[in-house]
């Protein structure tokens, strides 16, 4: 359905009167990926997406300034008992060392005492969110710092979103906050949840995801801990994603980067586990296994197991569901990207391993690394 005859635009082909993409955006010439030589895959992630100094350094102290305002400031005079914060936790991008040169959010997620199981979460949000945002205010009206408010537009927000700067970060720094409950407690080096938390969860979850926030170290820590290289190939998925995705219409949606992160863990985890390895080789494997979707069934029992009987019952009832299956390592009720136009993704995929980024100077193509596409669906 697409005319790809430039390579720095996509445009709708007139004889699919239906298709359901609009043009993307012409890429800027400077970050043109597909026409990135396979040898110069690293130089192009550290010119162009690799974030400089400059950048981390104002969202460190961006994230600070939030901190000590919800620790110190936020509910001090709250009605009484006044929540409690029990830990701050940078979360996104920022948080897990893969963030982009541009458009990177400070993901924050705040656990407070408020909460004491799953449903107080749902259910006293949205005061919670309130009553931030109404410190948020008074605190630029004492010029403590300068913060814009996206106003949502959900009864039940989720998410407090803003812009923040102050005299001490020059530019702003978006920052997406997150009130949550603390089902895991204090997290230490080796920690394993136990199978009642994820019982717990299964039983309280009215929906996939409903409680993802509540697992944000678990995920943050996930990716954290992967090789440099990794990351950078990460980086490398995300701008691709990024610059070359169609906007869909009809109300479809297209799989969260989040799911193209944990594919590309997934890519490396099987195909090569080594800490230096060819980036064009990642990258065709993870395009690889995009266009393959409707097999994908990936895991991991890094922080869960089959080995609890209950919650062995819950996790195969995911496996059941219908392919692509990519089920978050840190929340198992939430498939990530459950419901997308993966296929659409793959078509964007399938150009793109045709492109110079993953041809060979001969021009043959550069043949991704052995991947499982179907893993087994039981321990």
């Amino acid at each position: 359905h697409l005319d790809k005859t430039n390579s720095k635009e996509t445009k709708l082909s007139r004889d699919c009167p239906n298709c359901p993409w609009i043009p993307i955006m012409e890429v800027n010439q400077g970050l043109d990926l597909y026409q990135t030589p396979i040898k110069k895959l690293d130089k192009f992630i550290m010119d162009n997406l690799q974030p400089d100094e400059n950048f981390l350094k104002q969202a460190r102290r961006a994230i600070d300034t939030i901190g000590d305002f919800l620790r110190h400031n936020c509910f001090r005079d709250s009605t009484p008992p006044p929540p409690r914060v029990l830990k701050v936790v940078k979360g996104g991008s920022l948080g897990k060392g893969t963030a982009l040169k541009a458009g990177s959010d400070a993901d924050i997620v705040v656990f407070l005492t408020t909460f004491k199981k799953y449903k107080d979460q749902e259910e006293n949000r949205k005061l919670i969110i309130e009553e931030i945002r109404k410190r948020l205010v008074e605190c630029q009206e004492k010029k403590q710092f300068e913060v814009h408010i996206t106003q949502s537009e959900q009864e039940n927000p989720r998410v407090l979103s803003f812009k923040l700067r102050s005299k001490t970060i020059e530019d702003y720094v978006e920052f997406d906050l997150l009130p949550a409950f603390d089902a895991l407690g204090q997290i230490t080096a080796g920690y394993r949840p136990s199978p009642q938390v994820y019982i717990d969860l299964f039983n309280n979850c009215s929906h996939g995801g409903a409680f993802s926030t509540c697992f944000t170290e678990l995920q943050r820590n996930f990716i954290i801990e992967r090789p440099p290289k990794l990351k950078s190939l990460i980086r490398l998925v995300k701008h691709w994603y990024k610059q070359y995705k169609g906007q869909l219409q009809n109300g479809e949606s297209l799989p969260p980067k989040y799911a193209l992160e944990l594919l590309t863990v997934y890519a490396w985890e099987q195909g090569s586990q080594e800490p230096d390895f060819v980036m064009a080789k990642g990258f065709c494997t993870v395009l690889w296994l995009i266009q393959k979707h409707e097999n994908l069934c990936v895991y991991w029992t890094k922080n869960y197991d089959f080995e609890n009987e209950t919650l062995r019952s819950h996790l195969e009832g995911q496996l059941r569901k219908p392919r692509p299956i990519i089920l978050d390592p840190a929340d198992p009720t939430m498939i990530v990207g459950l419901g997308s136009r993966w296929d659409l993704v793959a078509e964007e995929a399938a150009w793109c391993s045709a492109q110079e980024c993953c041809k060979h100077p001969d021009g043959f193509l550069v043949q991704p690394w052995v991947v499982p596409v179907r893993e087994r669906c039981t321990k």
